[in-house]
């Protein structure tokens, strides 16, 4: 009998819940929420599936299974902080569910829901329910992230996800920070102007907290690079 089947004996209906993106620089965070009770043959965790193998799979996981799906924009991330947005967005795929779980399967360690669960890490690995969020998180998140490629073609979106890939990095050192960077991510910051900031704000592409919030991390680390550069040539802080 497997993890999932076990906690079914328990519980009854039970849910497995994954993300996508927590790691990356840019777009949002995706999760997915699936309760499945047909068996799908080569679920797997979605990091290694071929894209082709992840859409084929993810047809059969919304043909059989039940699906929900949440997402925390760059802004929540920002205001939030990437632990809270992506629990935010665990908790939207729950509610997303046509079918109501009494129990959660989730990965990682740490993550307490809106439904009663538990943490498996590395879980996308030994549950098939969590391996099946990962698919449908992973690919729903890979298209919105191909979206924004065809909205900002400077940007190889479609490729490397918004991931601090060499490449991403590069692009944003050529081409400038986007509003749907996370500004308060520090690769970004470090590359943020206080004018880019303003005009991003001035142009309604930002909400006012989200500038008052990034606004506050740009003077803190240019306090804080102030301090380094003195203490480096021995000068007197103040």
């Amino acid at each position: 009998m497997g993890i999932d089947e076990l906690y079914k004996k328990e519980f009854g209906i039970v849910a497995g819940v994954d993300e996508a993106g927590r790691g990356c620089l840019a777009g949002p965070v995706v999760a997915a929420a699936v309760v499945l009770e047909k068996e799908i043959e080569g679920i797997n965790d979605s990091k290694q599936l071929s894209p082709a193998k992840r859409e084929r799979l993810l047809d059969e996981i919304m043909e059989k299974a039940a699906v929900g799906i949440g997402i925390a924009s760059p802004e929540e991330i920002d205001l939030y902080n990437i632990f809270n947005a992506t629990k935010l967005a665990m908790n939207r795929a729950l509610e997303n569910l046509s079918v109501k779980p009494s129990f959660v399967l989730v990965d990682g360690k740490g993550i307490e829901l809106s439904v009663p669960g538990t943490c498996l890490v590395k879980g996308d690995q030994k549950s098939k329910l969590i391996g099946a969020a990962s698919i449908v998180a992973k690919v729903f998140r890979d298209r919105l992230m191909s979206e924004f490629h065809r909205m900002y073609p400077q940007f190889s979106f479609h490729k490397h996800k918004g991931y601090a890939t060499k490449e991403h990095l590069n692009e944003i050192r050529k081409n400038g920070v986007l509003p749907i960077h996370r500004l308060s991510f520090e690769p970004v910051l470090e590359l943020l102007t206080d004018d880019l900031l303003r005009e991003f704000f001035e142009k309604g592409l930002i909400s006012e907290n989200r500038f008052e919030r990034i606004l506050n991390l740009l003077g803190a680390r240019k306090s804080v690079v102030f301090r380094k550069e003195r203490t480096n040539h021995n000068l007197p802080l103040f």
